[in-house]
């Protein structure tokens, strides 16, 4: 009982960048990734463009190379960050730009119809998004945004790679140590408890939001 109490406090203390990431990331990347997805559906070509070819790139690259590109690549060009800072902008850019194809996506597939409306009643744009189209959007990217966070609890791991110690890699160590899986299922279950807690957060923000049938 001792060893898995000791082993456990070790791998929480692996968890607490873990956890870090995810808020950080999360945090960041939502309203980045709304922004982009504004930018994709402008007028303005050039700008939708360009954030077009953003998405495509951050999408369609895996992220463990962007992690290795902002860690080791950028100070070939005199930026350098620590492990912490390269994986946390990583993870945003990675992030915000599928997060921006969600909101696009979701913006994009209110009815034409209610645009038309709104514009007919006199609302000005802002008042069209904050009372029509944003409140439909939140409610059909839910969803597809909650896998993402969840994805995203698991891509913490993948900080490994430049020598942070998180959560898996705390357990990995014992194991390597002690020959012994149990740490490898006390990670298991921690990471069951944390995406628990993602699916439970969204699930009351879809409840919330269930009045909204559009």
């Amino acid at each position: 009982m001792d060893y898995i109490l000791n082993i456990t406090w070790f791998i929480l203390q692996g968890s607490l960048t873990t956890v870090e990431l995810f808020f950080i990331t999360a945090v960041l990347a939502t309203p980045l990734g709304f922004l982009v997805a504004m930018g994709e559906i402008s007028k303005f070509k050039p700008l939708s463009k360009l954030l077009y070819l953003y998405t495509w790139i951050f999408r369609g690259t895996p992220l463990m190379l962007q992690i290795f590109f902002v860690y080791y690549g950028l100070p070939t060009f005199g930026i350098k960050f620590d492990s912490f800072t390269a994986a946390s902008l990583a993870m945003v850019i990675n992030y915000a730009a599928y997060l921006a194809e969600i909101f696009r996506a979701g913006m994009q597939s209110i009815d034409i119809g209610q645009i038309e409306a709104s514009r007919a009643l006199g609302m000005t744009y802002g008042q069209m998004m904050r009372h029509i189209i944003l409140p439909q959007t939140i409610k059909r990217v839910l969803p597809p945004v909650s896998n993402e966070f969840i994805s995203l609890i698991k891509d913490t791991a993948l900080v490994s790679v430049i020598g942070m110690g998180d959560l898996l890699r705390a357990a990995k160590q014992v194991v390597t140590r002690d020959f012994n899986i149990t740490a490898f299922i006390i990670a298991a279950v921690l990471y069951l408890l944390m995406t628990s807690v993602v699916v439970a957060a969204f699930r009351r923000l879809e409840a919330r939001y269930s009045v909204y049938d559009g």
